[in-house]
This record gives C-alpha cells, structure tokens and sequence, in this order.
C-alpha cells in the first residue's frame, strides 16, 4: 500500500495534502459555494513588534488618537481596526515568532488539522488557481519566516528586488516556454501515475476513509484542470513594470528597496498576476539611512528604557507602518474591477508581528491592525474577555478566513471568529 507520505511527494511537496481519514482528527475545511467578499490577501510582518506606548491609541473605540508609530494611517481612520490584548498564549522569548500567521510551532503541529500551514497559504489554495502565482512572498535580507506551506515547510521569500522582479514581471524567451511546456507536461504524467496509485489506495480502505479518499479525487481532478491552466499561462505575456527608477542613480536605500517591493506588489494585485502576498521586515535590516537611526534594528530593542535609542526603535516602526500606508493609498485609487469601492475594500490588509515587544522578549499583547478587506471596521478594540483574558489571534484569522468564503468553523487555537462588527470574539 502506498503510504501518505509517498503520495504527497508525488504531487510536488506542498501542493496537496491527504484528507483527515478515520483514524487521524481533525477535518479539513471546504470552500463555500457563493462568492467570497474579499478579493486579496495583504500581510506584513515584522520580527520584533512594537514598542506598545507608540503603536497602541490610549482611547479605545472609533474615536482615538493615533500614537507616533502609527501616524502615517490616519488618512484610513474609517477603514482601520486595531486590536490590543490578543496572542497565541506563548512564552516569551525568540524563536515563537515564526507562529505569528498559524498560532503553531512546527513542533507541537502534527494535532492540528491544517498543521501549522499559514492563513496567506490557505487563502492562496482558495485563489491560486486563478492568477498566474499563488502567491508572492518578499523579504530584504535574512527571513523572519512570515509564510508556511502544508508540509510544514517556511516558504523562502525573495530577499533580491531584482530576482522579484524577473519572477514577477520578466518574459520567457521562445526556449523557456518550450521547457515550460514540457516540464508541465512531465508533472502531467506524474499527477496520472500517483493517481494509479491513489486509486489502489482507495481499494484497499474501509469506508469511512473511502468517502473522504473520493473527495479528495475531486482535488486531485482539479489540480489536474490547474495543470491545463498553467500551460496556458506560458504563452502569456506579462504585465510591464519598470524597476530602473528604484534600482539606477543616487543612493540605493532601504526605502527605495522597500518602495519597489511595495509597488510590485501593488501592480501584481492590479494585474491580477496574485491575490495573496506576504512582505517581512528582516531582523538584520540596519535602518541607518533613515532619519534620525544610528543603531541596527535589534540594538534599537533592547534600549534599556534610554529614550534616545527608544526614538530610534519608533522611527524604524513608523518607517514600517509609512511603506504600508503608501502601499494602502495606491490600492485605494485603483476601482475595483466589476464591483463597487476601491480594491483596497477588496484586499484584507493584516499588520503584525509574532512577538509583541522585542524591549522584553514578551510574546503577548501583539501588535495587530486590519485595515480594508470590506470589514465594518471597529477602530481601537481591547479584545480581553470578562474575565480579563487576551484574545486568541487565532480568532481574527479564524474571520479572515470566512471573509474568503472559506467554511472553518474552528482554525487552530481559536475559540469563536472576531466579530468585526462589535469588536468582540
């Protein structure tokens, strides 16, 4: 009998995975049949959150004041909720960053339905097969390991604007398209032997797993039909951007890199090229050509309270939340296609990180703030329940999930979808 392991190796490592069968828990979610509300998937991360008295309003409701890191979005006041008090119920320390889109570690993984794949991942197997990439993960230097596959694999993002945008925006010569073609057609043959041996795999199952094995062939069916698409997509000439003015004359900086990062993403979303990216803030990135910075970002948090080296963390995260407000402008001039609003209505925007204050290590009260997607936004929310307890992360994503016409009921450690419209769980 073909072991699970062996199958999912046969269809390309993270692209499918087995259905929970009788003896294994959990269930995997299915996909609504009416049409989702929000179109994209917008997430950015950083490695060492934030420091709270400049991320989080002292007011809570829809009339609060926006702190200094935060500054550069008051423009969105409408369209924006920040949630305080609400983590994954970790330890402090380094290292449980790498659960910020999952609320799983990859070691306690194996008792979680979907292990600890990521939402921009389980939004991009709902999406991906109607653009030309699943998604599109970038980060400047070293990874902070945003983005996780269903193989419990971190997605490498690009750390080279360049390879970016050759992957984004550079056309296949007349010999690539021809290796292309056979390199879909060799995954074609494949897909039809490691179907041969699902079907003896289903042979010999009771029934129970028998009815989950037959919904899982309708998976199989559809990569299939994705199969036939991606050929189509080869001899499709992609959209033009041009990235010499980010790259040629002056000073090459950080923010020119993050600029071009930015607005390949913003194109790729206006392009349709994919609904689901992911851009990081390494933890090696220096900062130094910003205004006012003369410290590495991790020496910034850890700064002992002096307040010259805590003005230096501030302006380093309000560089951070200003890169995601330019993005968010463009976005919100560009009219959806064939729907009302802007697609910046259409695109759920999640700002984040997986450690709540690098000053401390601490890994609870996550800086969190949503913004577009369509949401009756709530403003500045204090997500603790009556008995004073932080809100499960999980509990948003668990919405955003929904937003996309995903049916969960339940998404790893959640305890009940937030509820956008009274800011509550």
């Amino acid at each position: 009998m073909l072991n699970r392991r062996a199958l999912v190796r046969s269809f390309g490592g993270g692209m499918m995975a087995l259905p929970m069968l009788e003896s294994t828990p959990g269930s995997a979610a299915t996909p609504r049949s009416s049409s989702p509300h929000a179109k994209r998937l917008l997430i950015v991360g950083n490695p060492f959150g934030a420091h709270p008295e400049h991320f989080f309003p002292q007011q809570f409701g829809k009339d609060f004041r926006f702190p200094k890191t935060i500054r550069s979005l008051q423009w969105l006041k409408d369209r924006l909720s920040i949630l305080s008090h609400t983590d994954h119920n970790m330890k402090s320390g380094h290292g449980r960053e790498i659960a910020f889109l999952s609320g799983v570690l990859p070691e306690t993984s194996a008792a979680y339905p979907e292990k600890n794949m990521t939402i921009d991942q389980i939004v991009a197997r709902r999406t991906g097969t109607q653009t030309r990439f699943a998604s599109v993960n970038a980060c400047l230097q070293r990874s902070i390991r945003l983005s996780w596959n269903a193989n419990g694999v971190d997605i490498e993002p690009f750390t080279d604007i360049r390879r970016m945008y050759d992957y984004l925006f550079l056309n296949l010569t007349a010999k690539q398209r021809q290796e292309r073609r056979q390199l879909l057609q060799r995954n074609g043959s494949v897909l039809d032997a490691a179907f041969d041996q699902f079907n003896r795999l289903r042979k010999n199952s009771p029934k129970a797993d028998k009815e989950r094995l037959d919904l899982y062939a309708n998976s199989i069916r559809t990569l299939e039909h994705n199969l036939v698409d991606r050929q189509q997509w080869v001899d499709r000439d992609k959209p033009t951007f041009e990235l010499d003015g980010y790259v040629s004359g002056g000073e090459i900086t950080i923010e020119n890199h993050y600029k071009a990062i930015f607005d390949m993403v913003s194109y790729a979303f206006q392009t349709d090229l994919t609904r689901v990216a992911t851009i990081g803030f390494s933890p090696e990135l220096k900062y130094t050509d910003i205004q006012g910075v003369t410290r590495g970002y991790h020496a910034c948090t850890h700064n002992g309270k002096r307040e010259d080296t805590v003005a230096e963390l501030v302006a380093i995260e309000s560089f951070q939340v200003q890169q995601l407000s330019r993005c968010l402008k463009q976005l919100d001039e560009i009219p959806e296609p064939n729907a009302d609003g802007s697609m910046l209505d259409h695109t759920v925007v999640l700002f984040g990180s997986g450690m709540g204050y690098g000053g401390t290590h601490s890994n609870r009260d996550l800086p969190i703030l949503v913004a577009g997607g369509g949401f009756q936004h709530c403003g500045h929310v204090d997500t603790r329940d009556s008995s004073g307890d932080n809100m499960p992360l999980c509990n948003l994503y668990l919405a955003i999930l929904q937003r996309f016409g995903l049916e969960y009921e339940q998404f790893n450690q959640s305890s009940g979808a937030f509820d956008f419209n009274h800011g509550k769980a």
